[in-house]
């Protein structure tokens, strides 16, 4: 992977459960629990002992018309200097910046047509 390649996917949903039955089912994946600083747990399905994506619930600030959907995580050389380039370039910062202890700095932003993209620089591995 590297800068301009997507990195990440998470499902967000309403139905942990279900979903984690459903990819395990469709896609053989299995699941590691991962704590949330909010006090949920993230759950990363794995391939092979290989992590492949993410499964988490819906945030309840989500409104409820929101359909549960696959969010998409661009990796970027750096999170800060991008979320320049994109507002200079029509597009909105939904969510600022931040570290992600052992993964990284996240921004999330909404392009010049309206999509949302999570932007990502991972954490160096010493």
């Amino acid at each position: 992977m590297g800068h301009g390649t997507f990195a990440w996917n998470e499902l967000l949903t309403r139905d942990v459960e279900a979903a984690k039955a459903f990819y395990a089912a469709l896609a053989g994946w299995s699941f590691q629990p991962m704590s949330m600083a909010n006090g949920g747990t993230y759950w990363v399905a794995e391939v092979g002992g290989k992590p492949v994506a993410g499964i988490m619930a819906m945030p309840a600030e989500m409104p409820s018309h929101v359909p549960p959907h696959w969010f998409e995580y661009l990796e970027v050389d750096d999170v800060d200097a991008r979320l320049t380039v994109a507002t200079k370039n029509g597009g909105t910062i939904m969510r600022p910046p931040f570290d992600v202890p052992d993964v990284g700095r996240l921004g999330f932003i909404i392009d010049s047509t309206g999509a949302a993209l999570g932007l990502m620089t991972p954490a160096r591995k010493a």
